[in-house]
This record gives C-alpha cells, sequence and structure tokens, in this order.
C-alpha cells in the first residue's frame, strides 16, 4: 500500500535561534566566520530526515518544506504599531547566518519558502489547511505556541529538541482549552514577548476558566459586565478593544498566497554531490561523512562550493600569523583563558538590582531576550520542592548585572511570624505571567545550579522551563569523581569566591527564618549573588565540554535526564499507610521478643541501643574475642563487628544483629515513611540526586529508596506497601544481571559471553566452570559460593570479605578467588589494564565515554590506594550499567506515548524502574518497557552481550518484583 501523503512544516525561524543557543559559539578556521547555528541547523535537519531516528516513531515525510520569516514588517504592524516593537536585533554573530542557513536547507533539496508581508505561523497554517484539503497529514516541527491552534485531527506539533508530540491534549494541558479556542486564551493573557496587550491582570489560567464559561471572546465581551470579580470587569470592560486586536494578531492566517503548491514540495531525494559539497564548504567534516556514507557519495571527489556570504568580512585578526597559531585555538586553551578571565571580573554585590514594577522587569526580560541566555535562580520557604512556596527569582544576563524580584515576602521582616504582604514588590500573578514568557521561550538558553529543583517546583506553578543548562550537572560531567559540584564549592575552586552563607541571611537552628521573612535588601544580595556565580560558573565550565570532550555525555547522559527525574519525583508513587502501621507493629513485637532472649544471654537487662553497655557485656563481662577499642576508649560494636563475632557462632552478637536490623526497618521505613506522604497528594514523593555518585549511579533521598533492604524477609515486606491506585497496577522492570553483562562485554570473556548469549544460569555455569561439577542437578550450596564470587569480584572483594560471606576460611576463600581467576583470566588482565589505566590519567571511563576520576589512586597512602583501585576496578562496569540505564529512562516517555500508553514512570532504584499502569494497557505496556531497556545502549554502541529485562504486573511493589 502506498504510504499516504505526509507533509513536515518545519518552523525554520525557531530551528535557527535554537541552533544557535544549542551549540557553544564555533567559527571556521580559514576565515573566522561564524557557523556554530549553521552547524547546529545542519543536524537537526538531517536528524530529521532519517527514518527511526528523528523523534518520530519511524515516519518520515513524503512532502516538506522549512518556513522562515521574510524580512520587514508584516500585516500585524499594520494593526498595531507595537507589535513586537520590544524584540531585539539578532545577536550580532548570527546575522552572517541566516542565508548560509537558508543555503543549507536548498542543498538537502527541500523547500525553501518565506513571503514578505507574512510570518511563518502564517504560511504554516496555509499549508496545513491546504494539505488537511488534498488528504494528507501534516506534522509541525516547532515549539511556538501561537502554532498550537493548528493542532487539530491530521495535524500535530513535534518539538524534536524534547522529542515531544504536541497533540490536543497536551495543548488542553497547556491552555486549559481545546485548540481552536487557544486564540480566545491568547486574545486575553496576551504575550509580553511579541508585545501582544490581551487584558490586563488576566493570565493563561483565568482566560482559560474564562473561555471555558463563555465559549468565546466576543460572548465573554458582551456579557462583562457581569462578570463579579470587580477589577476583572472592570479591566475587561475598559480593554475589550484591545482584546479584540490582540486576537487579530494572534491569530494565523489559512490563506496566504502561497509561492508552491503541495505538490512542489515533494521531497526527500538527496542530490549526494550538492549536499557535501556544501557541508564541505562549511567544514563539517563528521555530517559530511555521514551524509557521504548514506548517500554512497565519495567525499573525496566532491569539491567545495562557492557561496556569497552577505554582509561578512573576515576579522582582521585572522589575517595575523600570530594569530593562527592552532595551539591558542585548541579548545582546552580558549577553555582556559575564559575561565582565567571570568575569575578575574569582581563580584560586587552593591551593585545587584532589586526589581519592584512590571516595567522594570520587562528591561531585565527584553536584555534576555537580546543577549539569548539568562542565568535563573529560584528562592522558596522550604527545600520539599512538592510543597515549597515560590518566594522570589533571580536573574542574571552578564557577569556583575544581576537582579532579585521578590515576588511573596511578608512584613515584619526578621520576624518569625511576619504579617501580611511587603510592599515594593510586583503582583505575584502579573510577575509569574511575565517570567513564564521568559523561562518558557525557546530562543533563550536558561542556566541555573542543581535546576531539578527549579524545574519540579515551577511545574507546580504551570511553567515548563527550558531550554536550560545546569552547572552542577556541567561539573559532574567533566569532574566525577574529583570533587563536590555543590555552587559555593564550584565557586571557591573556579572563581575564588566563597557566596553569602544561608544562615548569615537566615540564622541558624530554631531561630532559622524562611526565605519569605528575610529583609528584601538581604535578600537581594543573597539570591542575585547566586545568579551571577551561576552564570559565571557556566561561562567557565561550558567551554570545556568540548575541551574535555564530554559534550555526547552531557548531551546525551546528563541533562536530558533531569526533565524526566522532574516528571517522576512530581508523580510519586502510592504508599498504604495501615500496612506500615501493622509492619511497625510486627517489628516491635520482634524486637521486645528478641530482647528478652539477648537479657538473658547477657544475664542481666542493659540497654541493646547503647554502644557502650553492650560493648562493655560483649568484651569486658563475657570476654569474647576480636574486641578492638575506638578513639574514645569504648569497644567497637560495628556491625562489621558484630557480624564477625555472629560468623563463629556467638549466639549474643547475632541476637544483637538481628535486633538491630528489624530496629531499622521500624525507625527508618515503617515508622518514618509515613511522615514522607504529602498532604495534598496523598503520595510518597522521593528526591533523586544526579550528581551524588562518581560513577553515574542515582541516589535519593527524603525518603531514600534504594537502600530498603530486600535480602531479608522482613525487610521485603516494606515493598508489599508500595501499592498502585485503584484501577491501576504496578509494573516492576528490572535488568538482569546487567553488571555481569556489561563485565562480559568489557572484558571480552567469551564463556560469560556464551552464557549470556544462550541464556544459561550464569551463577551454575561459573560454579561448573570452577568446581568441575555439571551444571544439572547442581547443589544450591555450589550455586551460592560461585554467585558471592561472580558479584564479589565485581567490587574487588577479597578473601576475608568472601571467607565472611560465606562462613568459610580465608584459605578456602583466598583458593576459591584465585580458581576464579584461572577459569577466567580475562577478568584478571581486564582489573590490572584498568588500574594502569586509572594511575597514568587519573580516571577510567564508562562504555559511553563518562570519565570517573581517581584523584587518590596514585596515593602514598596503601589503604587509600587500594581503596581507589577496587573502585576503579569496578566504575567502568557500574558506570555503564547506570548509563545504560539513564539511556532507557530518556527514552521512556516518549516511547510510552508514540504508542499511545498511559503508563507512567514512578521510581528507579538500582536497575529496576517502576511503572504504574491501567490494569487494561499492561499486557501492552510490558513489552514496550522491555524492548526500550533492552535496545537502551543502541544506536550508539551495540554489545556483545544480550541484555535481559524481567518484568510483572501486581497490587504492590514486592509482588511485581
Amino acid at each position: 500500500m502506498a504510504q499516504k501523503p505526509h507533509l513536515f512544516l518545519v518552523d525554520g525561524s525557531s530551528y535557527i535561534f535554537r541552533a544557535y543557543h544549542a551549540l557553544p559559539p564555533l567559527t571556521r578556521k580559514s576565515d573566522g566566520l561564524p557557523i556554530g547555528a549553521v552547524s547546529g541547523f545542519c543536524n537537526m535537519l538531517w536528524k530529521l530526515m532519517q527514518e527511526g531516528d528523528n523523534g518520530l516513531a519511524g515516519v518520515t515525510p513524503t512532502h516538506m518544506a522549512v518556513i522562515f520569516d521574510a524580512k520587514g514588517k508584516t500585516f500585524r504592524s499594520d494593526i498595531y504599531e507595537q507589535y513586537k516593537a520590544h524584540r531585539p536585533p539578532a545577536p550580532e554573530d548570527l546575522i552572517p547566518q541566516f542565508g548560509l542557513i537558508r543555503d543549507a536547507v536548498r542543498a538537502f533539496n527541500i523547500a525553501c519558502i518565506e513571503l514578505e508581508g507574512y510570518e511563518a505561523d502564517d504560511i504554516i497554517a496555509t499549508y496545513s489547511e491546504r494539505a488537511l484539503e488534498a488528504g494528507a497529514d501534516v506534522t509541525i516541527i516547532g515549539s511556538d505556541k501561537d502554532l498550537m491552534q493548528l493542532v487539530r485531527p491530521g495535524v500535530l506539533m513535534v518539538d524534536t529538541m524534547k522529542n515531544k508530540v504536541i497533540n490536543e491534549e497536551e495543548v488542553l494541558a497547556k491552555f486549559g482549552v481545546a485548540p481552536d479556542k487557544v486564540v480566545e486564551v491568547q486574545s486575553l493573557a496576551g504575550d509580553s514577548v511579541d508585545n501582544i496587550p490581551g487584558v490586563p491582570g488576566i493570565g493563561i489560567k483565568t482566560a482559560a476558566q474564562l473561555i471555558n464559561d463563555y465559549g468565546d471572546l466576543e460572548t465573554l465581551l458582551a456579557q462583562a459586565d457581569g462578570i463579579k470579580q470587580k477589577k476583572r470587569r472592570e479591566n475587561l470592560i475598559e480593554f475589550a478593544d484591545q482584546a479584540r486586536i490582540s486576537k487579530e494578531l494572534v491569530y494565523l492566517k489559512r490563506d496566504v498566497p502561497l509561492p508552491l503548491g503541495i505538490d512542489d514540495l515533494v521531497c526527500c531525494d538527496l542530490d549526494g554531490v550538492k549536499i557535501v559539497s556544501f557541508l564541505k564548504t562549511m567544514q563539517f567534516t563528521s555530517l559530511t561523512r555521514r551524509v557521504a556514507e548514506a548517500t554512497e557519495t565519495e567525499a573525496d571527489v566532491v569539491e567545495p562550493c562557492a557561496l556569497e556570504i552577505v554582509g561578512w568580512e573576515a576579522p582582521e585578526k585572522a589575517e595575523k600569523a600570530e594569530d593562527a597559531d592552532d595551539g591558542l585555538k585548541t579548545p582546552a586553551h580558549l577553555a582556559a583563558k575564559i575561565a582565567a578571565d571570568v575569575a578575574a571580573l569582581p563580584i560586587d554585590r552593591d551593585a545587584y538590582q532589586t526589581v519592584t514594577t512590571t516595567d522594570e522587569l520587562q528591561v531585565w526580560l527584553d536584555e534576555a531576550k537580546r543577549i539569548g541566555h539568562v542565568s535563573v535562580d529560584t528562592e522558596t520557604n522550604s527545600l520539599d520542592a512538592m510543597q515549597a512556596k515560590l518566594v522570589g527569582v533571580s536573574l542574571a544576563t552578564e557577569p556583575g548585572k544581576a537582579c532579585y524580584i521578590p515576588l511573596d515576602h511578608t512584613v515584619g521582616d526578621g520576624d518569625m511570624f511576619g504579617g501580611g504582604r511587603a510592599e515594593g514588590q510586583i503582583a505575584f500573578d502579573d510577575a509569574l505571567a511575565m517570567l513564564k514568557s521568559l523561562l518558557e521561550d525557546p530562543t533563550i538558553l536558561k542556566i541555573g545550579q542543581n535546576l531539578k529543583y527549579d524545574t519540579l517546583l515551577l511545574s507546580r506553578y504551570d511553567i515548563d522551563l527550558a531550554p536550560f543548562d545546569d552547572t552542577m550537572l556541567l561539573s559532574y560531567a567533566l569532574d566525577a569523581g574529583k570533587h563536590g559540584h555543590g555552587m559555593d564549592e564550584l565557586s571557591d575552586l573556579w572563581l575564588g569566591h566563597q557566596p553569602i552563607p544561608f544562615k548569615e541571611v537566615a540564622g541558624s537552628g530554631k531561630n532559622q527564618l524562611t526565605f519569605d521573612k528575610i529583609a528584601i535588601d538581604k535578600a537581594t544580595a543573597y539570591a542575585a549573588e547566586d545568579a551571577d556565580v551561576t552564570l559565571r560558573l557556566w561561562m567557565v565550565l561550558k567551554p570545556r565540554l568540548a575541551a574535555d570532550r564530554m559534550t555526547r555525555v552531557y548531551e546525551r547522559l546528563e541533562r536530558p535526564l533531569l526533565p524526566v527525574l522532574t516528571k517522576m519525583e512530581r508523580r510519586g508513587i502510592s504508599v498504604d499507610r495501615q500496612i506500615l502501621s501493622r509492619l511497625s507493629g510486627t517489628f516491635a513485637q520482634g524486637m521486645a521478643a528478641l530482647e528478652e532472649e539477648i537479657h538473658t544471654l547477657a544475664g542481666k537487662p542493659f540497654n541493646i541501643g547503647s554502644p557502650k553497655q553492650l560493648g562493655d557485656i560483649l568484651f569486658g563481662e563475657q570476654g569474647l574475642p576480636g574486641g578492638k577499642k575506638t578513639k574514645t576508649g569504648a569497644w567497637s560494636t560495628s556491625a562489621g563487628v558484630l557480624e564477625d563475632l555472629a560468623a563463629t557462632g556467638h549466639e549474643l552478637p547475632r541476637k544483637v544483629v538481628d535486633w538491630r536490623q528489624l530496629s531499622k526497618l521500624k525507625s527508618t521505613y515503617t515508622d518514618a515513611l509515613p511522615t514522607f506522604i504529602n498532604p495534598e497528594t496523598k503520595r510518597v514523593h522521593t528526591s533523586y540526586s544526579l550528581a551524588a555518585t562518581s560513577t553515574g549511579r542515582l541516589s535519593s533521598s527524603d525518603p531514600n529508596l534504594q537502600n530498603i533492604p530486600v535480602r531479608t524477609q522482613e525487610g521485603r515486606k516494606i515493598r508489599t506497601a508500595f501499592v498502585a491506585t485503584p484501577g491501576q497496577k504496578l509494573i516492576s522492570a528490572d535488568y538482569s544481571q546487567i553488571e555481569l553483562r556489561v563485565l562480559a562485554h568489557i572484558a571480552g570473556i567469551e564463556q560469560l559471553k556464551k552464557a549470556f548469549e544462550d541464556g544459561q544460569d550464569i551463577h551454575a555455569m561459573t560454579a561448573s566452570e570452577m568446581f568441575n561439577v555439571p551444571i544439572e542437578g547442581m547443589d544450591s550450596a555450589t550455586r551460592r559460593r560461585a554467585k558471592a564470587i561472580n558479584f564479589g569480584i565485581i567490587y574487588g572483594i577479597s578473601a576475608f570479605g568472601l571467607a565472611n560471606q560465606l562462613g568459610i576460611s580465608r584459605t578456602e576463600a583466598k583458593e576459591y578467588i584465585d580458581t576464579y581467576f584461572e577459569r577466567f583470566p580475562g577478568i584478571r588482565d581486564y582489573m590490572e589494564e584498568t588500574k594502569k589505566q586509572a594511575r597514568e590519567h587519573g580516571y577510567v571511563e564508562t562504555i559511553f565515554g563518562r570519565k570517573i576520576h581517581y584523584p587518590e589512586i596514585n596515593s602514598k597512602n596503601p589503604n587509600m590506594k587500594s581503596f581507589q583501585e577496587r573502585a576503579a576496578i569496578n566504575a567502568p562496569i557500574q558506570g555503564s550499567a547506570a548509563d545504560i540505564l539513564r539511556r532507557a529512562m530518556i527514552r521512556m516517555d516518549d516511547a510510552l506515548e508514540a504508542s499511545k500508553l498511559s503508563a507512567q514512570m514512578l521510581l528507579q532504584v538500582h536497575d529496576e524502574l517502576i511503572f504504574e499502569v491501567p490494569e487494561g494497557e499492561v499486557e501492552a505496556t510490558i513489552p514496550l518497557v522491555q524492548k526500550i531497556m533492552i535496545d537502551a545502549p543502541m544506536p550508539t554502541l551495540q554489545l556483545s552481550v544480550p541484555l535481559k529485562v524481567d518484568a510483572e504486573a501486581a497490587d504492590n511493589w514486592d509482588e511485581a518484583h
């Protein structure tokens, strides 16, 4: 069957600005011409045209056009003279790239369309109408909210930068109305970016409510005198004509005189010579190679083409020999120079501005628009992003140029209780509407530190912060393992500056104030400095991505995971209080019984929770062996000491170990988890840390769900309290032995590879290899020994550790380990080679290029050196497994949405993902989830060992697992 015609309409202006802001500035060596936006545009366009690689679930166009805005005024300027009057001119280095980008489109054999007097959106709207009339489907490639009025059956929008499909449901979620009512909402809400006036005091939410109540703008205006709210009623009456003008401005014309018909947009037969010639002219080496291979063009014999670059003159410096020294132009040298220049700029807190009027705020928004980036930080009254109240926002556009916008400070500054709203603040809704236009503007890069908190907070205010760079993640991608990635530490390290400590403005301990009660002048110095420092850190760290070859890690593993985690944290998971209460009672009874046994064995009652009293009993009174004292002179009763004693057959320490385990389960989980249930959502919302571990593994806190014990029956019971809501099921999808599979791939262990390929029991196979016993009929103890060694080897287990784990002598344990290395010599080779690399370079790498640094690996301290070597051996394995899981998580939501499945990813715990799924979609969801997880390494990497994912659905986490 012939493919139904499918027209792709690319919003060229949106593509240009996203390409410009997504990449660091690039210049051609020969003449200094800026080409960063051209490079980004070409790569985005090429990806869009590749079936299976364009984020559109394999959809490819039969017809295609890239639509641009023409120079000069449009008909809207005749309607409203101030339309887009605040728009700043394009960045100076972008201007010479406009023509080159149009040349690129033509080189790709794609229609390049612009029309004097009309905007690109009007052309896109008209082509959409014509295509539907002709029986074709339409996909609009762009993110401009104005285009959302075009969405309907047969017309979708796709934001390829976010891999997000914008359908009717998405439009409803954003505007609160169906696409055909978007124009009505925008007429009321206006748009400060395009200077569309709207009606003062009415934002998107209020506008949607009014349109849903009254049906359309004219009906609303005709009945405005019946609106209950006085100010709203007065504004609707006073600014009725302004609303009507706004509707004319936002409505996209569907009758533009098109220069080309639909049939003229047929694509996409690439002329290999033509496109390769253009790419070679631009010196885009990597893309030239990819396109040449795809089009079977011999790139070596294709000559660059001649291009007329209007308005461009090569800088004089490019002609000077001393400036042509490649050594001074390497990314590393440039990054170092930028870092030195930024660190030399002084920080003056007195220069920061407190923004108190909408006019002042507009100046900052215009400046951000002109520059194309802005540093952003939010101030709140809580560290819990799911419950925090937005108190203020700080911005910085240049080093030293920063401001604070107070939004909800109370009077009685410095008073713990405060009073009403403090004066000198913009009306909250007005400021929020203006900030929303900035924070959602796709042409402005938002820069922040630990932006996951800010994005989650702002999402509760209906603000989708994008696009962004996160300085914490930049630092993490570059220097994992070297140092921490908090702002204060990075500021001291890179800028030689200590920011104002929070306790200096808020106090500490019981008298610590929340931020809404801090005096606004103090808040300005503190908050604006954070934005200023963050901007400077971005200027230092972002150029290092290219210099250290970490761009791919940041762009594919770090940055795209942040919005995924934000969604997961906001979704949370349901926890059954009654189950936890019953478990607390059961654990308390178990502890009481153990306490009685312990006192009997000790010969007297004592406080089991007191390390001093316990130590005196064990080593002072009973004289058990292995006692050692701490620096304070007390006996050590650590878990390791008690485990050692229990392993040698002593009953009292074994009972104490059991008592401690129950005590921890009760205090840390069954008693504590109910306190984390959000009062509004009635769910638990853990917080994930992207930069807490050196290997790329995520950690969670408040509550920590990564460390729920699962090796004991009591620990597993806690997972039964994590439940699906009525009508839903929980799906647990867990990678099977992923780290052993990664080890087999990295170290090239053929026996392990074959076992995984054949679907064998890997632990039984290992036992068979080591102990020369057949797999069939193998007893469980033999398999258990092999399992302990398999996993222990990954973590650099010693004979002492293995002996304790298996309850055998150290001599026997050492023989097991020696035998293991004899049977699998490739593993020892891998370990030695990894240690060598770490000692020479100071870091190891995962299979995806993530660097994990070990700065103390050449330490003269033997304990430190040994620890770092063991960690370095494990890091490529654990880190690669973590990267695989990250890639799966990044792709999951889009894959589910493309398949029209409602499953929501809720939790990530080690190698496991937890989803909540409608009961009727379980059968369709499980295989899709498994496929995404199994295919996660591709297309970047094809593992030499198959991945396996076990997935089950049930009413609670334990049953699903």
